[in-house]
């Protein structure tokens, strides 16, 4: 009885990772001015729980984060570049 209620926990774990949704958002970054700023944004996005990926781009002046709609939002991604001293917006896809 022990074994099998052990395995019940086990698959209902990896059941209920199995349905996190992935969503990926683009950021818009315009106080970036120096080669050093993607790297401060990008570190400051890879430190919110549930990001998977965070890539920055000093040209376009954008950065697109790739997140776990479980654990974090767009607002807790945004609140962390402006912590960073870099505020950001969503831009919103078409």
């Amino acid at each position: 009885m022990k074994q099998l209620l052990m395995f019940v926990l086990l698959m209902s774990s990896m059941v209920t990772t199995a349905w996190a949704d992935s969503r990926t958002v683009k950021l818009s970054v315009p106080s970036m001015n120096c080669a050093m700023c993607p790297i401060t944004v990008r570190k400051a996005l890879e430190k919110v729980e549930g990001v998977t990926q965070a890539s920055v781009d000093y040209e376009t002046k954008s950065a697109v984060v790739v997140y776990d709609d479980q654990k974090t939002s767009v607002s807790l991604l945004t609140k962390a570049t402006q912590d960073a001293g870099y505020p950001s917006t969503e831009v919103k896809q078409e």
